[in-house]
């Protein structure tokens, strides 16, 4: 089954009102920038999508990409285990005034919840966490001495995802870090939505590499020179307006 689209617009032209969207990425490395920004695009033209929960590592960087997206007040809440880190001044201004919902997860926390949502495992048990803030609320148990917080898995209406090289059935493979949380997140979204740099017809994968399945990817999309995040911010790039 051929799995590509045409463009991104047409890749996130399904994404409604109030989904919860996985965003692949680790800061700016493996982060999906065109699709991204082609949801602002239309959210901008339409009016749609809004009140979206967002999962990602962190609050994006300057005024592109994720920070955009919260920038445009898309979001109405985050799951992250990063709001602050170099630049994510879009999260903490519209955190500070209410604007936007915060849920903090602990990084390793954070993936295995992802994990956890790809494998159909409702929850688990971790010590991170126990004794602070971020363990109110939840259930804790004990185990050969020392005590755990459950943990519930995290799932998504949709993955937006980042590939290298993706086949026409939805195959993927990865560039070094930019893998992160993307395969993970593909497995944990009911539909996966993916920006590659190059893609190749069935069979152009050599199944020994093949990462992500495509089993768990519904669309492909190309981009042959994707926006890195981190230029966009050396340039001071602000979305919209980029030519």
């Amino acid at each position: 089954m051929d799995k590509t689209v045409a463009d991104p617009a047409t890749a996130v032209a399904g994404i409604a009102d109030g989904m919860t969207v996985m965003i692949g990425g680790f800061g700016g490395a493996g982060s999906p920038i065109e699709l991204i920004h082609a949801l602002i695009d239309r959210f901008r033209a339409a009016g749609h999508p809004k009140n979206l929960t967002i999962i990602n590592n962190n609050a994006g960087n300057g005024h592109v990409g994720l920070a955009a997206l919260i920038e445009a007040g898309m979001v109405k809440k985050l799951i992250c285990s990063f709001p602050r880190s170099a630049e994510p001044v879009v999260f903490t201004d519209l955190y500070l005034a209410a604007k936007i919902e915060l849920e903090l997860v602990p990084q390793g926390t954070l993936a295995e919840r992802i994990r956890a949502g790809g494998a159909g495992i409702p929850a688990f048990y971790t010590p991170t966490s126990y004794g602070t803030d971020l363990a109110k609320g939840k259930p804790v148990a004990e185990f050969d001495g020392q005590s755990y917080v459950q943990e519930r898995w995290l799932k998504a209406d949709v993955a937006l995802v980042k590939a290298q090289i993706a086949d026409t059935h939805g195959n993927l493979t990865y560039r070094a870090a930019a893998r992160n949380f993307n395969p993970l997140m593909c497995m944990a979204a009911a539909q996966t939505i993916v920006q590659a740099t190059r893609i190749v017809p069935a069979g152009g994968i050599d199944p020994e590499i093949v990462i992500t399945p495509g089993i768990f990817v519904q669309k492909v999309v190309a981009v042959a020179h994707p926006r890195q995040e981190e230029d966009l911010n050396r340039a001071n790039a602000v979305y919209p307006g980029i030519a």
